[in-house]
Parts: structure tokens; sequence; C-alpha cells
């Protein structure tokens, strides 16, 4: 059963694997303006990747005969930039040296963001009409939110306290699940999760995956009461853990919807044996946010 286990994996894909948690290593650990920039790149590849996926950069007018990313998909990548320099701003010490740290406000807000977005959107859409559909419009904002803003939420976490250690709960409920639902699904998978849009999953590999979650989350917990003196991690990580997975295999399977509709396989090709930013990193999408929550939730 392990060798026909190990024989569905591609050794391409093993290895990009590796080189993503090497490069997740380099970014995370020392966090700040580093791990802000990281992500922001991404952010911009996956802003990108959907657009693309989503008909943003579809030709309306006959006569335009533009190429490359349009005026939505720049606007979009002006506010993503921004989004990411008011972030190293406000929740980072970048500007102590002109500013005293306590004159910062840390809570700038993702809402005012979003607003000015959209309403820089629709300046868009209203200056070039017809160049553009309403449906342009909108799935260039959906873009917007759904890479960007939420993986940002990485930053967040691990720019709270003990957050270089918390901020890995997102992967171990997006990628440890994902495995763990993969190993269990191929060994005693039977009743298919979702048969029209992921035929491969099962119930049975969705729970296998809620449980090595919360496992995983559990024993993480277990080290940092001893590490740090936490007092009851296990039980707050578990639950973060189970959640996360929940929720990431709803952003994985809302990944695959979202393919199906535009009838493509996967959102690029830059990372070898998976696909796209959007193709990897679908599930950490959705447990980044649910993960900075649940902790401050959790743990005030």
């Amino acid at each position: 059963m392990a060798s026909n286990i190990l024989g569905k994996i591609s050794k391409e894909r093993v290895i990009s694997a590796v080189v993503l948690v090497v490069i997740a290593l380099a970014a995370i650990l020392p966090g700040g303006v580093i791990l802000a920039a990281v992500l922001y790149l991404v952010s911009l590849v996956g802003f990108l990747e959907l657009t693309k996926a989503c008909g943003v950069r579809e030709k309306i007018v006959p006569e335009d005969n533009a190429k490359g990313v349009n005026a939505l998909e720049v606007t979009g990548i002006i506010v993503i930039t921004v989004y990411y320099l008011l972030l190293c701003v406000t929740h980072t010490d970048i500007l102590q040296r002109y500013t005293p740290a306590d004159g910062i406000d840390a809570d700038f807000g993702i809402v005012p963001v979003l607003l000015l977005a959209l309403i820089l959107l629709m300046f868009v859409y209203v200056f070039t009409f017809p160049r553009f559909t309403a449906d342009q419009v909108m799935a260039a904002y959906f873009s917007l939110i759904y890479a960007p803003v939420m993986l940002s939420f990485i930053f967040l976490t691990r720019q709270l306290t003990h957050g270089i250690y918390l901020v890995w709960m997102a992967f171990i409920s997006s990628w440890v699940s994902d495995t763990c639902a993969y190993l269990v699904g191929v060994m005693i998978g039977k009743h298919k999760l979702a048969p029209v849009l992921s035929p491969k999953k099962s119930i049975e590999g969705a729970v296998g995956g809620i449980a090595g979650a919360a496992l995983i989350g559990a024993l993480f917990g277990r080290y940092l009461d001893g590490a740090l003196g936490l007092d009851g991690m296990p039980v707050v990580l578990a639950v973060v853990g189970g959640a996360g997975s929940v929720i990431s295999q709803v952003g994985d399977l809302a990944a695959s919807a979202i393919k199906r509709n535009h009838d493509i396989k996967d959102y690029g090709k830059l990372i070898p044996g998976h696909g796209g930013i959007m193709d990897r990193f679908d599930s950490v999408i959705f447990t980044a946010p649910i993960t900075y929550f649940l902790i401050l939730l959790f743990m005030k």
C-alpha cells in the first residue's frame, strides 16, 4: 500500500514542495518586512492568475488591441502595493527611526483599503466604458480580496505575540490536512465528498484531514506548553487545526470550482508539479484568516 501511494507522488512535485517549505522558513522566521515582501510577490502572482482565469483580461471591444495586463489589473496591482506598504508601516518598526513607536496606528483597517479599491475600479469602469463589463470589474475585485488580502493574515499572525510559532498553524491546517486527507482517502476512502466537483476526494479522507490537523496541532501545542510556558495550548491548537482543516478543504474545493467554471486545468505553471500559486496556496489562503481570528479569540 505504501509503495502504491509513493508511486503516485511525482519526484517533481516532491522537490517543489521541499523548495516551498524552505522559502516559507526563510520568510517566516525573520518575519517583518521580509515576510511582507514575499507575501506581496506571491499575492501579485495569485491576483494575476485569478484575473486571467476569471476573464478579466478578455477583450470586450473588438478594436481593443491591448495585450497583457489591462487597466483593471493595473489598478489592482496599485491597491495591493499600497496595502502591503501600509501593513509594513503599521505592523513593523520600519518607521521607528522617524516616528515614535506608540505614534504608529497598528490597526489601520482593511475596510478603508477595500473601499478605496472598489472606488478606483469603478473609476476605471466608468471612464473606459464600454471597454470592460460589470462582470470583469466584479471579478477583478474578487481576485483582489481572494489572494492578496486573505494571504496577508499570515503576516498579521506572524506579528502577534509568539507569532513566530503560531503562524505555522495556517500551514498545519492546510498542508498537513491535505496530506492526511490524501493518505486516508487512498487507503480507505469510499464515499465521495464532492463527486461532481472533485471525484477523487472522499468523506473518509476529509475526516482524516481534520483529525490529522487537529492531532498535529495538539502535539505542536504540547511543545509550546513546555517551551514557552503557555497553558492549554494543546486544546487551543487542536481546535485551530481541526477548524482550519475544514476551511482548508472548502478553500481547495472552491479553487477547483473556479477552474471548472472557466474550463482550465491549472491557474499557472510557476510551480513544477503543482501548477500556479493559486493551485498550491488555495487552501492556505482560506486557513490564514481563520487561524488569525481563532488565535485572537482563544489567546486573549
